[in-house]
């Protein structure tokens, strides 16, 4: 193995999402080596200095991305590395642990990979979250379930909402292990009331640098699909304080280090309680809005943490008021997109664009992956900010007619 003649960062994945990481080094005077899906490398040769095409696939298959990741760092040891996205922590982690560079642990990557070993850890820790239970068998936690209702049901790994149902009474849950019995394991878990956030934070060395309060609407049940994202919602002092107990807390049980986290929570009567958490970048624009609403680029911060590079002043308020929203669909073909280039004309809108064109079918949705077009924005008050999501949510639409499959 060899050392770089230049400062180096080893990116594992970039998709679409990740590639303002990739200029962000590059601002940097960093070298940028990405691994790559074979399917992606193409798409993104021309963003770096060179691809590593990898057999591994986004949100699976963590094994083959470690080993692309293992056969990198034997070939040339980067200065830093940093793992896009879930399916690519664990590889990434796993480098940075065995020559000591940067990163959020391995004990963290490791856990934020495996939501039954959040849940226990957290009730170790005493720290707040809903009661759970981890079954093979999704018919023998009936009863369990029952003394429960509603319950969530959910897979130890995954995002987006993907898999994830809530489950209302005793014969939706029966319907539930019959439909699932062939998935194991999976968590069950007392459906929390209370809305419904996440806190992004910017760590190093276990201490946060800076952190983002994220308010969220969904589709609810059964799903709780994201639909609009706020940064800086209004909270009060006792319960901001509360929430960033929370967030040391989580730090401290998870083991993290140095790196980007993001924690999702509801906030209950009893208090903020833990849905999951992850060390990798959240999706949906957030780091997008964080950077709109604080006047720093946050892919820019991760890229120096990873790095160890030194960290330019905190912010000390928000410059603006960010939001994301995304369009739901009814399930059918698509016969119209109307009021994408009236949006774009909003001086609000950052960005915004729709992922189908008429004569694609829209499933039902019960993942973040069936939306069918978003909106980014930022605006000088939270009241500009309405104004415009309003605005968006009538304008920016997806018209569907059913198909046969769907009557």
């Amino acid at each position: 193995m060899s050392a770089p003649e230049e400062r180096e960062l080893l990116l594992v994945g970039v998709g679409f999402m990740g590639r303002p990481y990739a200029a962000a080094a590059k601002r940097l005077g960093l070298r940028v080596r990405a691994i790559e899906a074979h399917d992606w490398a193409g798409a993104i040769e021309h963003l770096v200095d060179a691809v590593e095409p990898s057999q591994g696939r986004y949100g699976a298959l963590d094994e083959l991305w470690a080993e692309t990741v293992h056969a990198a760092v034997e070939k040339s040891l980067p200065t830093g590395i940093f793992g896009f996205t879930e399916s690519h922590v664990l590889g990434a982690a796993m480098a940075q642990d065995r020559f000591g560079l940067p990163g959020p642990s391995l004990q963290a990557a490791v856990i934020s990979r495996n939501k039954a070993l959040q849940r226990g850890r957290f009730r170790v820790q005493g720290i707040g979250q809903p009661e759970y239970r981890l079954t093979d068998d999704l018919a023998a936690a009936a009863e369990w379930a029952a003394a429960r209702l509603p319950v969530i049901v959910k897979p130890l790994s995954s995002a987006g909402s993907d898999g994830v149902e809530l489950v209302a009474d005793t014969e939706s849950f029966e319907r539930a292990a019959v439909r699932r019995a062939a998935e194991r394991p999976l968590l069950v878990e007392k459906a929390l009331d209370g809305p419904e956030y996440s806190w992004e934070a910017l760590v190093r060395d276990g201490e946060v640098w800076f952190s983002n309060l994220t308010a969220k609407e969904t589709t609810g049940p059964p799903h709780f699909v994201e639909v609009t994202h706020r940064t800086v919602p209004p909270l009060s002092e006792p319960d901001a304080q509360r929430v960033a107990a929370l967030g040391r807390e989580v730090l401290a049980a998870i083991g993290m280090r140095t790196g980007i986290v993001h924690l999702e929570f509801r906030l209950t009567r009893s208090g903020p309680a833990v849905m999951e958490v992850a060390v990798r970048t959240p999706g949906d624009y957030l780091m997008e809005l964080c950077s709109l609403t604080y006047g720093i680029d946050w892919f820019e911060m991760v890229v120096r943490l990873t790095t160890g590079m030194e960290l330019p002043p905190a912010p000390q308020s928000p410059v603006r008021y960010a939001a994301s929203h995304f369009v739901i669909s009814d399930p059918g073909q698509v016969v119209a997109v109307d009021g994408l280039e009236e949006v774009l004309g909003h001086p609000a809108v950052e960005d915004a664009a729709f992922k189908v064109a008429v004569g694609d079918i829209v499933p039902r949705t019960s993942s973040s992956l069936q939306r069918t077009g978003y909106a980014v924005l930022a605006a000088d008050s939270p009241e500009e900010r309405e104004e415009a999501i309003a605005f968006v949510r009538r304008t920016l639409s997806v018209k569907t007619v059913p198909v046969a499959s769907e009557e």
